[in-house]
Parts: C-alpha cells; structure tokens; sequence
C-alpha cells in the first residue's frame, strides 16, 4: 500500500524540534569523528572499516560482503576499499581455514595500534556527548515505566 501525504499523522513543532536537534547531534559526533580519523591520516571511511574489521565477532568470517553491508556500501565499493587499506600496510587479507575460495580480513600492528588510539577519543567524545544525546532520545522516545 502506497501512503500518500495525507495518510501521515502531523508531527508537532515540538517533535520537529526534538528529531531536529537530535539529527544535529549525530551531525556533530559524525563530523568529530571525520576530523579524528584525518587528524590520524586515515579518510574516514577508512577508519570505519578498521572499525568494523576490528569489532567483528570472534570465529565468525569477515568476508568483503559482509563488510559491505555492514558498512553500507556496495561490495565493489568495499573491495576496492580493503584493496586500499592492503596497499597502506593497515589490512591483512587470510584465506579462510574452512573455505579456501574465500578470504577473511585482519588489521595488522600498525592498524591496531592507529584504531585504539582513534577509539579511545571516540569513547571518550561519546561519553562527554552522553547526557546530550540521551536527552535528545528521551524528547523522541519518552521512557514507557
């Protein structure tokens, strides 16, 4: 079923405000994060993938697929980006021990070492933006007791 305008309940200015400021938040942590991983000499999506090949639950295979759609991107996007990041010493590609037609990702020393230090300013940032941000969540989503 296609929803027309009118179909759409009115938000009020109070609800415009709120997803407003908190979309600004997320703006401003997004745009803090950029600046730390340049200041790193790493593009941003760079770092979110190191990020992400970092933050891969154990045991689980991290193909270019799966980074993909954990990134967002489409997988030739996340290819090339691996390739990228293979080419700059930050990623290892290993052959998979259960399937050898496939290759799971690893950061090296290098990238480890680059992706705490990005990480430890990220936490450290989020926490200082905490009360923000779970101020702006609970003018959307008030807590139900």
């Amino acid at each position: 079923m296609t929803h027309t305008q009118d179909d759409v309940a009115p938000l009020t200015q109070a609800e415009y405000e709120a997803l407003a400021s908190f979309r600004h938040t997320l703006r401003r942590f997004a745009a803090f994060s950029a600046s730390a991983a340049r200041a790193q000499g790493l593009p941003p999506q760079q770092h979110q993938a190191l990020l992400a090949i970092r933050g891969w639950p154990e045991g689980e295979p991290l193909t270019i697929g799966a980074l993909a759609g954990h990134l967002l991107v489409a997988p030739h996007s996340a290819a090339e980006m691996v390739g990228r990041l293979v080419d700059s010493g930050l990623v290892e590609r290993l052959a998979d021990t259960r399937d050898r037609r496939r290759q799971s990702l690893k950061l090296t020393r290098r990238a480890d070492t680059l992706l705490a230090r990005l990480s430890r300013a990220h936490i450290e940032e989020i926490r200082h933006m905490a009360p923000e941000l779970i101020r702006r969540l609970r003018r959307i989503a008030p807590a139900s007791d």
